[in-house]
């Protein structure tokens, strides 16, 4: 969860009743495999009085959002504004990179030091700086800012940063102060998902889950964990729930996709996927269980359906170029077409974001076959060889009722998934 702290605009007294919400946006960065998620803003005045989509949990918020006047009264740095307004939008616009900069030269010289340090944390999370945005985002809980948007985003900060305690702990305290709001849990779930910490996602699901049972969303977040950590027969209620809570909607079918998708039931998952995409929900995901299906049916170059999965894989890898799954469907369909040198870039980008995936390497090693590279190939073989042993040793310490995972419904190595959202 992220939440732009705007800078400049003065709201009604309608407005400070009502909230008003800023533009969402729904980033990836190219360059690594984390994803960040902007959700509607929470807008903060230069005069400091918070206007919010939702109503304050706690009488802290109010508090912890006010900016006081400089001590001695004279008016704030308009240089220094106009570097916290110009890093405002840098940041809205998702252009963290560029935006840190701006931030810095803003604190210590504004009216709303809030927004300023707010904004430069946020910025640090969207570029890995976690360590950074902690320091920021704990100075201002120290200050009495200690509103469910700090917390919340000093969680995401801790998972980062591999710090999973103390990152249960922010969520704790974020869900005291807003226990029923779904996006909390779910932007801190996905945080989670993409730091590939599934046991600290499963427990944000179920803590979410205590104050919406009937959360569709957070019931296909469990269910996502679950068959990461190889617990496929655990996960299949949760998805078939969140199914029933949700019929017609993008979660309804994502949940009813990836289960039949992760059972081995092909015909059933194009069959939804398509509902799906034909319905408008054009998710990458959604995109990528429709192209992986197809190819797990057996199409071949030149019939329609393979031009259908070519289709909906280059959307989905335009809609979220950082998913790794849709980058391995991709290339492992152009290297069934023939087209061996946007197979091997399309899977060295998977493998960039995610080295630890098997199936990247056995296509790459096909990949380079073909192109005649036979020492990239041999590369690519011994690190799925390597891999391969290092997941055998996992099966071989596994406990009993874990061991077959979910290996009967698992693709096969060349299009295996990842999980989506």
């Amino acid at each position: 969860m992220e939440v732009v702290i705007d800078s400049c605009e003065r709201p009604s007294a309608r407005d400070d009743r009502r909230g008003r919400l800023c533009s969402a946006f729904n980033l990836r960065r190219i360059a690594v495999s984390a994803a960040l998620i902007l959700t509607p803003l929470q807008c903060v005045t230069a005069q400091g009085q918070v206007a919010t989509g939702r109503t304050q949990a706690s009488g802290s918020q109010n508090q912890s959002s006010r900016t006081e006047p400089n001590e001695t009264g004279l008016a704030a740095d308009q240089g220094a504004e106009a570097e916290l307004q110009t890093g405002t939008a840098l940041t809205r616009k998702g252009a963290f990179t560029e935006a840190i900069p701006h931030l810095l030269a803003a604190r210590g010289r504004v009216a709303n030091e809030y927004a300023a340090s707010f904004n430069l944390a946020l910025s640090y999370v969207g570029t890995s700086q976690f360590k950074k945005a902690i320091q920021i985002l704990n100075d201002l809980r120290n200050g009495g800012h200690d509103g469910v948007d700090v917390e919340n985003l000093l969680t995401q900060a801790y998972i980062g940063n591999a710090q999973p305690q103390q990152a249960l702990l922010s969520l704790q305290k974020a869900a005291a102060l807003s226990p029923r709001n779904e996006k909390l849990y779910a932007f801190i779930a996905d945080a989670c998902m993409d730091n590939k910490d599934y046991r600290l996602g499963l427990k944000v699901a179920e803590i979410g889950l205590r104050d919406l049972p009937q959360s569709a969303r957070l019931h296909y977040e469990r269910a996502m964990f679950l068959t990461q950590l190889d617990q496929f027969d655990q996960a299949k209620p949760s998805f078939e729930l969140a199914a029933k809570l949700a019929p017609g909607s993008e979660i309804g079918y994502l949940a009813l996709a990836h289960e039949e998708l992760f059972e081995g039931s092909i015909p059933d998952a194009i069959r939804t996927a398509r509902e799906a995409v034909g319905n408008g929900f054009e998710n990458h995901a959604l995109l990528t269980v429709l192209g992986e299906a197809l190819i797990r049916s057996g199409i071949s170059p030149g019939q329609p359906e393979f031009t259908e999965a070519q289709i909906s894989l280059e959307k989905a890898v335009t809609g979220q170029p950082n998913d790794p799954t849709s980058q391995i469907a991709l290339g492992s369909l152009y290297l069934v077409g023939g087209r061996v040198d946007d197979a091997i870039t399309h899977l060295e980008i998977a493998r960039h974001l995610e080295p630890g995936q098997a199936s990247v390497y056995a296509n790459l090693a096909k990949a380079y076959q073909r192109r005649g590279d036979m020492q990239s190939a041999q590369e690519a073989l011994a690190a799925l060889e390597k891999l391969n042993q290092e997941q055998a040793n996992r099966i071989r310490s596994a406990p009993g009722d874990r061991k077959a995972g979910y290996a009967g419904g698992a693709l096969p190595e060349e299009t295996s998934a990842t999980p989506h959202r």
